[in-house]
């Protein structure tokens, strides 16, 4: 089940809100929460709720053995032993394969393992919930249920953010008043269902029309016309579809954050945001605080500070980096391509923490110009996990496989989207919101509340249905994670 699914939005969602707010305590409305999350989960994969039940289960466990233990060499021991649960159990059906494939051709039985949907996120919120009380920055929780109910929820256990424990515990299991923030909480779901079906969607139709679609590119019989396709295709057109999907990963990742959080807030919960405008950055450096900070910020806090940081030599600061950013390739995905997407970022960070990032703080718009190539570019290794068919595309981009730079096609396909690119392009900045809050500045306070808790997003929601109604082509990338 997606959010972005009429489902969803017409019978889940609603039939959650109503039994939630009809409940008389906080601690019925978190039963029912904790229901409603588990049908959300087992909706898709019924099979893999018992993993994520025994997971909360081994994590609860080791909490309370660790709050409960004074001997430090003994609580090493329980978080080594936690840790090495959880690693190793996302090492299984996440990584089996490709370490299988070190060592020649991948068995069949470890082939066929299925990848447990949100595995990647719910692992590292539970792993933050154990480091944090061994830490003392959270208090081990002595609920069993409760546990469960913060790594299975269902607004951002599928797809993120990843949210800390310490950062929801109060509100989650105190007393909070889910009336307050409602109205703000559904304006925020509406505005990421409209990001998600109106420009992410279109984006990833117009990227597939160019770049190929997923289930082509994955299909081994087709490699030889994949490749000859993406060589001989204009560079106009290469240049088109990069953009497109550009366009389509931050519109359909930070959708669903955005609904994830208006979802948070309908219950009186906030989650911190996930993403700022990342494409206005003027350094790969910037980027990477800007985007996916809830990954960025974990990777900062329990992998990278804890190795040393920055506070060490120069050497030992790049290798801290290079681990940080292996690590943050290999999250992403159990292939090789997203290895050397991790390290391609690795390489821009060193750089520019050896002194370019001081040269582009002079160049403001080369300094813009600069990041988006260098990110466009590492999407294009993101999106193909065959390294070939990942050249065909880099080459062509400059006119390096023979291609011509643009042809009829290319033109006609440019000038038939080009309004929905702009768009999409417009709402990757911060120009609508700064648009709505010049509005606010105009308008009297109860008309502006009028219109933008009541009239925008029922706009927004017909818009989506509208746009859902009849088009089976609905995908979420950040899914396969």
């Amino acid at each position: 089940m997606v959010f972005s699914s009429l489902f969803f939005l017409y019978a889940f969602l609603p039939a959650s809100l109503l039994v939630y707010l009809l409940c008389p305590t906080q601690r019925s409305r978190n039963v029912s929460l904790l229901l409603f999350s588990l049908l959300f989960y087992a909706w898709g994969e019924p099979r893999y709720v018992l993993l994520l039940a025994l997971m909360s289960l081994f994590d609860w466990f080791f909490a309370l053995r660790i709050s409960r233990c004074r001997k430090k060499r003994r609580r090493k021991q329980l978080l080594f032993a936690a840790c090495a649960v959880n690693l190793g159990l996302i090492g299984y059906f996440k990584y089996a394969g490709l370490f299988c494939s070190l060592f020649g051709s991948v068995p069949e039985a470890v082939a066929s393992i299925a990848l447990p949907i949100g595995i990647s996120f719910y692992t590292f919120q539970l792993l933050t919930y154990v480091v944090d009380v061994y830490r003392g920055e959270a208090q081990a929780q002595e609920s069993y249920w409760n546990v469960l109910l913060y790594a299975s929820l269902f607004h951002q256990c599928i797809a993120g953010p990843i949210v800390r424990y310490q950062t929801v515990a109060d509100e989650l299991f105190g007393y909070r008043s889910p009336w307050e923030s409602l109205p703000s909480g559904v304006q925020r779901f509406s505005v990421g269902l409209a990001k998600k079906v109106i420009l992410a969607n279109a984006m990833g139709k117009l990227c597939d029309s160019i770049l190929l679609t997923d289930t082509a590119l994955a299909d081994t019989s087709r490699f030889a016309a994949n490749l000859a396709t993406l060589s001989q295709l204009p560079v106009l057109a290469l240049w088109t579809g990069v953009i497109a999907y550009s366009l389509q990963i931050y519109l359909d990742f930070s959708a669903y954050s955005d609904m994830a959080i208006g979802m948070g807030r309908m219950l009186g919960l906030h989650y911190l945001e996930n993403f700022n405008y990342p494409y206005i950055s003027r350094s790969v450096t910037e980027f990477w605080r800007r985007w996916h900070i809830s990954l960025s910020s974990f990777f900062r806090d329990y992998v990278y500070i804890p190795l040393g940081g920055s506070r060490c030599g120069k050497l030992r600061n790049l290798f801290n980096l290079l681990v940080v950013w292996a690590l943050t390739g290999l999250w992403h995905g159990a292939s090789w391509n997203f290895v050397l997407w991790g390290l391609y970022f690795f390489v821009f960070l060193m750089l520019e923490k050896l002194g370019l990032k001081k040269l582009l703080d002079q160049l403001p718009v080369v300094s813009n110009l600069y990041t988006l190539l260098v990110v466009a570019l590492g999407w294009v290794l993101f999106r193909n996990s065959n390294l070939t068919l990942c050249m065909a595309v880099l080459k062509g981009l400059f006119g390096l496989n023979g291609n011509s730079f643009t042809g009829f096609a290319s033109t006609l396909l440019l000038k038939n989207n080009l309004y929905i690119l702009l768009l999409a392009a417009i709402a990757s900045t911060p120009l609508l919101r700064r648009l709505a809050e010049l509005l606010e500045g105009i308008c009297s306070r109860k008309l502006w509340r009028i219109v933008s808790t009541a009239i925008v997003p029922i706009a927004l929601l017909l818009l989506s249905t509208m746009g859902l109604v009849g088009n089976s082509y609905n995908p979420f990338i950040y899914f396969q994670f």
